[in-house]
This record gives structure tokens, sequence and C-alpha cells, in this order.
């Protein structure tokens, strides 16, 4: 058996020690990284309606096909001539009206799928919609640029596909004290001082070993940097917000971590959609706000860029059960300090012209927002990650 399968059949495969050899833990690192570019991505799982989120309140079409669901023109917050935020984004609008915001509309990809697991895969390893790869693209960051420690960390308790390597994975953790205490399990001090060359030899499990091992050294360095730094900012009382508190601590203690990946879930709004909807929308965008205030006083804000994208938008048209049903292209959110282009970065929805299922065509291939920050944002030959495709970059950063 190849050692990779080894690792993802395992039954260890998706627990705490799961970590790549590289995560090595560098006890005399500073504990300061200004200037260390960061990557914050949010998935807003179960396929967000885009187009009561980012609504076309000039446009009679969406109020024609959604009588009873759409946001009413009164009830919109206005933020540019053709296009408005849902009423519960007002924590975003004021990031938006600061400049801190680009919003990207009509993002997919071509032959869309409108299952939840399947679309999630291909935005997670970004393939083509066709083909089925085992890989994420952060996961395929770590293969090719692997080499600092802690690169990527999802602030959650197991690991999504996105952050699973060829070789090397990021780690599962939204609590460092547990991760490192853990840790510190006599289970673990037992396989280090049988940490031999018999064992160490063998073609799987040393490997395994090494890299429970690593993990070990790995949890001691995210707790011991980690709790250098308690949050002050006020954040609202929900499990997101928490994430994001989370990972404003591990970033404003100088943590030498390159992408965190956090969720907020709940959007499959196939019935009674807009209660469910402003709900989750108010937990985003007040937690997101909070976050972007804690990084702002800590300096670290103008060195993070944060993306939001969920796995598809909804069906223009409403259904009946006042909500909506899977469709295709929706929109992403770039967060930053300095953006090349803030605002809307491009063409409103065009309800005129949707595809045979009603839904709404794409115009921008999401792998060129992956293209761009991996390129622009984060420095790395794209082309290496994204299964040596060549997109072109969008002018956001």
């Amino acid at each position: 058996m190849e050692r990779r399968d080894f690792l993802k059949n395992s039954s260890l495969a998706s627990s705490l020690f799961m970590i790549p050899s590289f995560v090595k833990a560098f006890e005399n690192t500073a504990n300061t990284a200004l200037g260390y570019r960061k990557l914050v991505i949010i998935q807003l799982s179960g396929g967000n309606d885009g187009l009561n989120t980012i609504v076309p309140y000039r446009n009679d079409i969406y109020y024609n096909k959604r009588p009873k669901l759409a946001i009413t023109k009164s009830e919109v917050l206005n933020v540019d001539g053709d296009l408005g935020m849902h009423p519960s984004l007002e924590g975003l609008k004021r990031l938006y009206d600061k400049g801190f915001v680009s919003i990207i509309n009509n993002v997919g990809y071509p032959n869309p799928n409108r299952s939840h697991f399947r679309a999630t895969d291909i935005w997670q390893t970004a393939s083509d919609s066709d083909k089925y790869i085992q890989s994420g693209w952060i996961g395929r960051y770590l293969d090719n640029y692997g080499d600092d420690p802690y690169k990527a960390i999802e602030v959650d308790s197991h690991l999504s596909l996105a952050l699973k390597g060829v070789n090397k994975n990021g780690i599962a953790t939204d609590n460092a004290r547990m991760l490192f205490n853990t840790s510190r399990e006599p289970y673990f001090n037992k396989l280090e001082t049988h940490n031999n060359e018999e064992h160490l030899n063998e073609h799987n499990l040393g490997y395994l070993y090494k890299t429970m091992i690593d993990a070990r050294s790995s949890a001691k360095y995210i707790y011991q940097t980690s709790k250098t730094h308690k949050s002050k900012e006020a954040y609202p009382d929900n499990p997101f917000a928490k994430q994001l508190k989370t990972t404003a601590e591990f970033i404003n203690s100088g943590l030498k971590t390159k992408v965190y990946y956090t969720s907020l879930g709940g959007f499959d709004t196939h019935a009674n959609q807009k209660v469910q909807q402003q709900r989750l929308l108010k937990v985003y965008a007040d937690s997101i706000e909070a976050f972007v205030k804690d990084l702002e006083k800590n300096d670290t804000f103008k060195d993070t860029l944060i993306l939001t994208f969920s796995e598809f938008g909804r069906r223009v048209q409403q259904n009946a059960g006042n909500g909506t049903d899977h469709g295709t292209a929706s929109n992403v959110y770039i967060i930053g300090k300095n953006l090349n282009k803030a605002g809307f970065y491009n063409n409103t929805p065009d309800l005129k012209n949707l595809d045979a299922n009603g839904d709404l065509k794409f115009e921008v291939d999401f792998r060129r927002i992956y293209a761009t920050v991996l390129n622009k944002w984060l420095e790395v030959n794209d082309k290496t990650i994204l299964n040596s495709y060549s997109f072109d970059k969008l002018n956001f950063i």
C-alpha cells in the first residue's frame, strides 16, 4: 500500500495527529511576524442565496421571480446604483464604506454541479466539474510550499478536503490548549520513547510515528505562541464568531501560519428562507466586522486577506416553500486593507439571460480568484497548484 493511501485509510486519518512532518516546532522563533501575509478563507456552507445577499433591487425581474422572497427596496442597504446589501449585512456595509470590500459577482465554473457534496469538492479541490481529485488546493500549496511550520490551520475540529495534500496535510484545531494537552497524554509519551530505528524504518508505521511525533512539537509551538495574545475585542456570542476570535488570536500572536480556513453552515434554504438567511447573514457580518476591528487594533489587518465563498448560489425563481433551490453562480467577497478595486468588481447578474434550468450563468471562473490570491498575495506559482492550468488574474489586489 502506498504511504499516502495508508495515511488516508488509517483510523487516525481525520484525528488530531494526522499532521504532516513539515510541521516541526521552532520554539526559538520570534513571536512577532508583521509583514507575514495571511489568507483567511470562509466558506458559507449549504449554498448561500447570492441574489438576496447582494440584491439587484432596481431589477423588476428579481421581484417578479420572487414575489414573497425578495428583499424590498425600502429594506435594502443601498451601496450602488443597481445593487444593495441584505439589511442584515450592516457590519459588512461599514467595511464596504471604508473601502475594505470587493464583491465579485457571477462566480462559478463550466458545467456546474448542484450537489452540495460534489460542488464543495469542486471548490475545495479547484477541479473541473467532470474530474475527481483527492487533494485540495490549499493542500497542494502545502505540498509545494510547505517547508515553513504550521502553514495552514482549519479552525475547527475536523480537516476539510481543501487542506489535504498529496503528501502533506494542514492541521485542524479550534483550541490550542486542548491540542497541546492531548499531545501530552501517556500514549504519545510512550510513542516517543519507542522512537527507535526499528520502528522508524518500517515503511508505513515508521512514517506514522514520525508524523505523530512531529505533531506533538507542533501542538507545543501553536499553544506556546498563541497563548501570548488574548483578544480584547467584543465578538458576538456564536460559534462562528468564536472561530474568528481564535483565528485573530493566532494571527495577532505571531503564529507563522499562512492560511486559515473557517466555515459557517446552514445556508441550504429550500423553505422559509427569509428568517434563516436573515439570521445567518447577521452572524456573518457582525462577526467579520469584529474580526477586522481586532486585526486593525493589532496592526495585522494590512497583512491579512479574507476570502468568502459558497459552493453555489440559488435558483432565481423562488419555490413553493418560500425558499430557493440549488443554483449555480453567486458572489465572492474579498476583504482587505489595500484593495486595488474596492466595491463591485464586475457586472450585476443578468436576469434576462439564464441557463435552461433558470440559473445564473457564470462570468468569472472561481479558479481565477484562487490564481490571483496564490500569485499576487501568497506570491507562489499558481500553475503548480491549480493542476497546471493557467488562469487570467483579476485585479482586486
